[in-house]
């Protein structure tokens, strides 16, 4: 019995890692593409010289360093040498004396379902705010842009789709939604370049549900779930965990799994397609789990042990969700004249029939509820990773006035909120995130990773606000003047050097252009 348990072992590993080696990034050193003033690269040798380094694996900064990119690849870490600071040669280099690095973030849940919504734009506030790796839900714009991306025929993110439950295979629905035909289903979809597998309404039994993230691990993907309100009755936040899935998204299905009852407190005309009801009770029911001193222990304890135990992963999305807890903040944000689209815009005004569009007759308390709902969910984002819990980074843009781009940086200051140290959160958003999305050369500055860098004017782990692409206000100790920081210089993805202040300038050309015979609207009216 235990010869045939190692044995089965190996060719699991076997299995997996033949996968993984199928979709794992290829150096690629020679091919160099140029996007104008806004990139170019890779280059034969990339020098960036004299800069302190955040390394990504939850360490502190280090430094100063040299760093040579030979093609989109770390090939060189040595010591800087301020006797002969030149020792550091190549066809391009990045002088970066009192700036910090650090890897490229991995954002690993965002939309691109607006087609109003500009693909540049889209990308250009991802890269310009430190991302260089995204998750985007599977959609029909994804498709059509897969391939340039991965040949960098296009100004990008690394792409990694989030795919449902038998996308890109041929199965019938009948069977897709059963549990004997779940190791068929996942190798399907692996085979056909599939990473990321969100388990949707065709998984929401537990037979199916664990049938189903069990097949997709053992193939060598991972799984995600949104815990919908209306099904935890069959699967809460730790029922997903103990099913298999990889990582939950969001915030749902915590607070459920603590109460006293399978469901929450649902009032008598709850109608979930009703989002205006939804989202108000789903602040409710973290107050009704933590009010309760029997049930706040047990989400705190119980629950976050149980997480941890069964190893899935927290991808929170906290900047999403934000406006809930403050709506005329979020209506005021003061880069939304220039840089918010204005289909973006009209994507967030109040709409009954429109998704997450929902804030109307939206009161002071309502927002209470979401006070205390981002209080006592920091509480568990806590404990989760104080026991060795896997905390990934999402953002879910573009939704509830959260401009895709600002809301990365914003994330991570939410997340922070928990309690976590800062280095920890930076680590949830690289390291973790490419361990989550199995890319074991991605997340981390160190000797024969992927080169995705950013270049930053200042320290991140000191000030989130670094990586805002208008900096931060920093005081001159000498002069006691005022001024800002730079934020991100550059991005360097797959090592093309990307001029951030150039690409922002790009957006602003791109949303002024979006605004133009724009109308007032009720969220604009009374300030015009």
């Amino acid at each position: 019995m235990k010869m045939y348990f190692i044995i089965s072992l190996f060719f699991s590993f076997s299995f997996i890692n033949a996968q993984l080696e199928k979709v794992a990034l290829k150096p690629n050193p020679t091919k160099k593409v140029s996007f104008g003033n806004l990139g170019a690269g890779p280059y034969k040798k990339l020098a960036i010289r004299n800069v302190m380094v955040i390394p990504g694996h939850g360490g502190p900064a280090s430094g100063p360093y040299d760093i040579l990119v030979t093609g989109n690849v770390i090939s060189k870490m040595l010591r800087h040498d301020p006797k002969d600071p030149e020792k550091m040669k190549g066809d391009r280099v990045i002088e970066g004396n009192n700036l910090y690095v650090m890897p490229g973030m991995l954002n690993l849940h965002l939309h691109l379902r607006n087609e109003k919504l500009p693909l540049d734009y889209i990308f250009y506030m991802q890269l310009a705010t430190g991302v260089t790796s995204i998750g985007p839900a599977e959609e029909g714009r994804v498709q059509n842009i897969l391939a340039k991306e991965r040949n960098n025929e296009i100004i990008a993110p690394r792409l990694f789709p989030l795919y449902g439950w038998g996308s890109k295979t041929n199965f019938d629905e009948s069977f897709l939604m059963n549990p004997d035909n779940a190791d068929r289903v996942a190798k399907a979809m692996i085979k056909n370049g599939v990473r990321q597998v969100y388990l949707n309404a065709l998984c929401w039994n537990p037979p199916m549900f664990g049938a189903a993230a069990k097949a997709i691990e053992a193939a060598g993907g991972i799984t995600a779930v949104h815990i919908q309100p209306s099904s935890t009755s069959q699967i809460n936040a730790l029922d997903a965990a103990r099913l298999g899935v990889t990582m939950i998204v969001h915030h749902y299905g915590y607070a459920e799994s603590a109460l006293n009852r399978g469901v929450m407190n649902y009032p008598v005309d709850y109608n979930y397609l009703d989002e205006n009801k939804r989202f108000r009770e789903a602040g409710q029911v973290w107050i009704e789990a933590g009010e309760n001193p029997e049930t706040r222990h047990r989400l705190l304890n119980d629950i976050a042990d149980s997480l941890v135990h069964y190893g899935v992963t927290m991808q929170p999305n906290r900047a999403t969700y934000e406006a809930n807890r403050d709506i005329v903040r979020a209506h005021g944000l003061p880069w939304h004249e220039k840089y918010t689209h204005q289909a973006l815009w009209e994507m967030h005004l109040p709409d009954p029939h429109a998704h997450a569009s929902f804030q109307y007759n939206w009161s002071s308390l309502d927002e209470y509820r979401w006070h205390y709902l981002y209080d006592l969910w920091a509480d568990l984002i806590f404990e989760f990773n104080k026991r060795g819990g896997r905390v990934a980074y999402g953002t879910d843009d573009n939704y509830q006035w959260s401009t895709g781009g600002f809301g990365n940086i914003r994330e991570l200051q939410l997340v922070l909120e928990s309690g976590m140290h800062p280095l920890e959160v930076l680590q949830s958003a690289t390291f973790n995130s490419a361990q989550t999305i199995l890319e074991p050369k991605l997340g981390m500055i160190q000797k024969g990773y992927i080169a995705d860098i950013l270049v930053v004017d200042g320290n991140p782990a000191e000030n989130f606000r670094y990586l805002y692409p208008f900096g931060a206000i920093n005081m001159d100790p000498k002069t006691e003047k005022m001024f800002r920081t730079k934020g991100i210089i550059h991005t360097i993805k797959d090592g093309i050097v990307f001029e951030n202040k150039n690409i922002m300038k790009e957006i602003q050309r791109i949303v002024r252009q979006s605004k133009i015979n724009a109308k007032s609207d009720i969220v604009t009216e009374p300030f015009k």
